[in-house]
């Protein structure tokens, strides 16, 4: 039986790691102790350890046959290059601020297969696009996308699954799109817009940068990712940011050095964490057009996926979760080896391995309903 180690076990962390020691022996590593509460109903082994520390991840992972990780983004990198180092294959799915495709070369000297950005987006955004992209002559993509609560809680009206400064990172980071073949980066929260979702209503949207490694590998004249919210976040996320709330620059209080964004990470977290019990569903659209046998053709897929009651795991961490874990298995039964480090579109460009992918989300109850057009 293959063995998976698993750093970081968050909310995600722990879904990923609970669904793969159905089939797999699984060791969970987390700084903090009590994230072993997260993993509930499975025969899973947890360490507690800091994995920020260069020497102590090489002596970690040196017995395992592949490597997840799950940690915030601004470990993302630094753990990436680590693992790449003890010579592991790895999925990851952490939104790190840098450029893994950096660590390419490395990988791919090492005869290692990386594959970053496993998630719901980035992630099974890019793997829908990567299977168009290959069976016809995409125009335009869009992908619209957002985690949220059922109940609508003031004053945010927002949850989050992730490290709270990975949910910041999102209303901060410049975002690009491409336009008639060139990249056009806006701030991020611009370009709003209201759009309805059946079952749900009224959700806001606004430019995010979401599309990530597709802007580079994918040649395609129109691409954007949007991030969905409830109506009116917008507006107050903007006053938090140019008041400086979510600057990384050290400012003095009281003879102390703190970053503004450490504080509002701290003050925000408590309002944001999902309670035991507490629902939340994810809505995503993704919309691909173009060419395909000489006729003009347009993919819709649609995804409302719902807090899963039977086992209290939250939608978002199903949706990414499931999603990094169907990789996992891709990797380990050798229907994915491609050497260096590979964005998750390089996953959906063969026919099998989508498919795959798509049947063992739909085992788990995380369904795409698509339209042709």
């Amino acid at each position: 039986m293959s063995k998976i180690i698993v750093l970081g076990t968050g909310l995600v962390g722990s879904v990923i790691a609970m669904d793969l020691a159905k089939d797999y022996d699984i060791t969970a590593v987390d700084i903090k102790a009590e994230a072993h509460k997260n993993l509930h109903g499975q025969n899973i082994k947890f360490i507690e350890q800091d994995i920020s520390n260069h020497d102590i991840i090489i002596k970690l992972v040196k017995d395992y046959d592949l490597v997840v990780g799950a940690v915030p983004g601004f470990m993302g990198y630094q753990l990436m290059k680590n693992i790449i180092e003890a010579g592991k294959n790895m999925v990851d799915i952490s939104f790190m601020p840098e450029d893994p495709s950096d660590l390419h070369e490395l990988a791919k000297k090492k005869g290692l297969c990386i594959v970053t950005d496993c998630g719901i987006a980035p992630g099974m955004s890019n793997i829908i696009l990567g299977y168009h992209n290959k069976t016809m002559k995409v125009d335009s993509f869009k992908c619209l996308v957002g985690g949220l609560p059922v109940i609508r809680e003031w004053p945010y009206e927002y949850k989050a699954v992730f490290s709270p400064i990975d949910v910041i990172e999102e209303y901060t980071r410049p975002a690009r799109y491409v336009e008639n073949g060139n990249i056009i980066t806006r701030q991020a929260l611009s370009d709003a817009e209201l759009l309805e979702f059946e079952g749900i209503g009224t959700l806001e949207s606004w430019n995010s940068d979401g599309l990530r490694s597709l802007i580079h590998t994918m040649k395609i004249p129109s691409m954007i990712e949007k991030t969905l919210r409830y109506p009116g976040s917008i507006e107050y996320l903007k006053v938090l940011r140019e008041s400086g709330f979510f600057s990384y620059d050290e400012i003095n209080i009281n003879g102390k050095m703190i970053r503004p964004i450490d504080l509002t990470a701290s003050l925000l977290f408590p309002k944001w964490k999902l309670k035991p019990g507490e629902e939340d569903f994810t809505v995503m659209r993704i919309t691909v057009y173009g060419d395909q046998e000489g006729n003009n053709k347009q993919y819709t897929y649609n995804l409302f996926d719902r807090y899963d009651k039977e086992n209290s795991i939250p939608s978002m961490a199903r949706t990414t979760g499931y999603t990094c874990s169907s990789a996992v298995n891709l990797l380990l039964q050798n229907k994915f080896s491609r050497a260096g480090v590979n964005h998750p579109e390089f996953l959906g460009e063969d026919h099998g391995n989508f498919n795959f992918i798509i049947n063992y989300l739909s085992e788990r109850n995380v369904i795409f309903n698509v339209k042709e057009s």
